[in-house]
C-alpha cells in the first residue's frame, strides 16, 4: 500500500508505503499515476469543478496493483496504491479514505507555521496515514 500527496505541479508533498521493500515500485506507479490523474481532470474540465466530485475513482489497475486517484480543489492530488488481491475493499471505502485525508490535510494548511507547498512532517497526518495503511493491509 503506498499513499502519496502531491502539490499542483505534482512534486510530492507527502510520500509513505508499506512494506518499504517495494518502495522504489510504488514511488514509479504513483508518480506515472500523477500523469493520468491530470488527464483525468482536463477531460473532466469543467465539469468537475460544477459538480465538486473530488473523487477520481480508479485510475488504473495493473496485475499486482489498484491504482485510485482524488484532486482537491486547489489541485492537490492525493494517489493511493492498493494490493489487487484485497478485495474486501469496496469503492465507497477507498473513497472515504481520502475524505479523511483530505479533512487531514486541511488541518496542516490551517496550521500557521507550515508554508504551502513544503513538505508535510507532521505527527497526526502519520499517526492517521498509518492507522489507514493497517485498516487496508
Amino acid at each position: 500500500v503506498s499513499i502519496i500527496c502531491s502539490s499542483p505541479q505534482n512534486y510530492p508533498l507527502y510520500i509513505r508505503s508499506v512494506p518499504t521493500e517495494n518502495e522504489l515500485k510504488f514511488h514509479y506507479t504513483v508518480h506515472t499515476s500523477l500523469d493520468v490523474v491530470d488527464e483525468k481532470i482536463s477531460a473532466m474540465g469543467k465539469a468537475l469543478v460544477d459538480q465538486r466530485e473530488l473523487y477520481l475513482g480508479l485510475l488504473y489497475p495493473t496485475e499486482d496493483y489498484k491504482v485510485y486517484g482524488y484532486v482537491t480543489n486547489s489541485k492537490v492530488k492525493f494517489v493511493m496504491v492498493v494490493d489487487s488481491s484485497n478485495t474486501a475493499l469496496r469503492d465507497n471505502e477507498i473513497r472515504s479514505m481520502f475524505r479523511k485525508l483530505h479533512n487531514s490535510y486541511t488541518d496542516i494548511m490551517c496550521n500557521p507555521f507550515y508554508n504551502p507547498g513544503d513538505r508535510i512532517h507532521s505527527r497526526a497526518f502519520d499517526t492517521m496515514v498509518n492507522s489507514m495503511m493497517m485498516q487496508v493491509c
